[in-house]
């Protein structure tokens, strides 16, 4: 009882930040875009709504490690992927970046709207003028030099294993020349499960990880890139894990 109370108090607490959220990230963006190409005010205002939700949930205690030198300076960050709650803890890391996700999230009221002001960009999953698109849109936001957030499994992951990582990241940081910046994350598989929306009590870390620099490399070096920096957040996410008391992640499979 005591637990389906303080989940719909943070359901609460959490739209009410969306409904007083939208209009100030519409104002933020009303006055900057003309200048601001990038959209960098209007997305971390945007960010900063989630940063909100997150402090005044009374369920999460989440926390962040890692400070850019220049936050202006355009990465390819990627990070594992465990649940919605990753969005929320993510974005409470100190500077911009440009997410990408699916569809149906531009399509929800208010959190649809703001992400479009922001400058997230969308993705229709299996459509291939999309995934082009998406492309575009990603080489456009790192030219504007504002960094790109992507989850290289492509979907949260159903148990501790993570899944196998897709090229597109890696693909893009080649192409563009932006660093890969890697991310672990622990402890929000317990905050909001896949299969569901319902807030649990969890404290989950996300810890920015050593840059992995692409300048010089190849399509060919893909592969190399991918496994370099799967290793490097799964060796995080077992540190954070453990630094956490969580049980021990499952061992992954080597990937092909």
């Amino acid at each position: 009882m005591i637990g389906t109370v303080l989940n719909w108090w943070a359901w609460v607490e959490t739209v009410v930040c969306v409904l007083i959220g939208t209009p100030i990230v519409a104002i933020v963006y009303a006055f900057t875009a003309p200048f601001d190409k990038g959209r960098y005010a209007a997305g971390r205002a945007f960010r900063l709504v989630a940063v909100c939700a997150t402090r005044i949930n009374g369920l999460w205690s989440f926390h962040t490690r890692g400070r850019l030198a220049d936050p202006r300076r355009p990465y390819v960050v990627v990070a594992n992927h465990e649940s919605y709650a990753d969005v929320f803890l993510i974005s409470c890391f100190p500077w911009e970046m440009k997410w990408l996700s699916k569809d149906t999230m531009f399509k929800i009221p208010c959190m649809g709207w703001m992400m479009q002001m922001a400058g997230d960009v969308k993705l229709v999953r299996g459509n291939r003028d999309s995934t082009l698109d998406a492309i575009a849109q990603c080489r456009d936001r790192l030219a504007k030099r504002v960094s790109v957030m992507i989850f290289p499994e492509g979907t949260r992951s159903r148990t501790s294993e993570m899944l196998p990582f897709k090229d597109g990241a890696f693909r893009l940081a080649i192409e563009s020349g932006a660093p890969i910046l890697p991310i672990a994350v622990a402890g929000t598989r317990n905050a909001m499960a896949k299969g569901t929306f319902r807030f649990l009590r969890s404290r989950a870390l996300a810890e920015m990880l050593e840059p992995i620099e692409t300048k010089g490399m190849t399509m060919a070096d893909i592969g190399t890139l991918k496994q370099m920096t799967r290793e490097r957040i799964d060796a995080g996410r077992r540190r954070l894990s453990a630094e956490l008391g969580l049980p021990k992640c499952a061992t992954d499979s080597a990937e092909t």
